[in-house]
């Protein structure tokens, strides 16, 4: 399907009214994000198409792209310049989450984000580095990344705070040595303590987060005894 095809799918699908919405939240899109996901699914992987998308422009044909490039395809100066570009929060995730790490640059690009003014390059810094908690820990200085956490944090532009706190809250999580200072760090920075939680859903107040996480893992451990 050439770019012409794709663009009239799109304007086909899009809806002014949730477009509206999704402006007054900080996005862009105006499609439905299952109808994308759909259409992407008979696109597959079409690295050309993706970069014809992408230099539209336009918020929906950027989301679908992220769903059609080849991410090792692309190099991390290329990568760089893309996430400069991306001006809201939904896009940033989905370019971090289906291209960024897919690519074979996580690290580099972690490291050259992580300290950015830029709130949305900083997010995806942070990203980046909250996953390598998770997954791949070893090589970080956990200690450091709480340090600057409890020095930039309270200041950061929300897009970049949400990240830093989202880290916070997954070294608690993991790393019994350091859980205290983690929760203590969240107690007295009070980020996002008033955030409003949906019921059954985990507010993101870090000490919170921690600590529900923590007696989710002790339950399904006695479960398995």
């Amino acid at each position: 399907m050439d770019l012409t095809n794709v663009m009239r799918d799109l304007a086909a699908l899009s809806n002014d009214k949730m477009r509206e919405v999704n402006v007054r939240a900080g996005d862009a899109h105006g499609v439905n994000l299952t109808q994308l996901r759909a259409l992407a699914k008979q696109l597959k992987t079409d690295h050309a198409l993706a970069g014809e998308l992408w230099r539209t422009g336009d918020p929906d044909a950027r989301l679908l792209a992220t769903l059609v490039f080849k991410p090792k395809a692309l190099s991390a100066d290329e990568l760089d310049a893309m996430v400069r570009e991306i001006g809201y929060p939904k896009l940033l995730d989905w370019f971090i989450v289906n291209v960024v790490k897919a690519s074979r640059h996580v690290e580099e690009l972690r490291v050259r984000w992580k300290d950015s003014a830029s709130e949305l390059v900083g997010r995806a810094g942070w990203s980046l580095t909250t996953d390598r908690v998770v997954k791949s820990p070893a090589g970080l200085d956990l200690s450091a990344l709480l340090d600057q956490i409890e020095a930039e944090m309270k200041a950061a532009p929300g897009p970049k705070q949400w990240s830093m706190n989202h880290c916070l809250a997954e070294i608690g999580i993991h790393n019994p040595g350091l859980r205290a200072r983690a929760v203590a760090i969240g107690e007295r920075l009070e980020v996002l303590k008033d955030y409003p939680a949906s019921p059954g859903c985990t507010p993101p107040f870090a000490p919170v987060w921690i600590a529900e996480m923590v007696r989710r893992q002790k339950a399904a451990k006695t479960r398995g005894k």
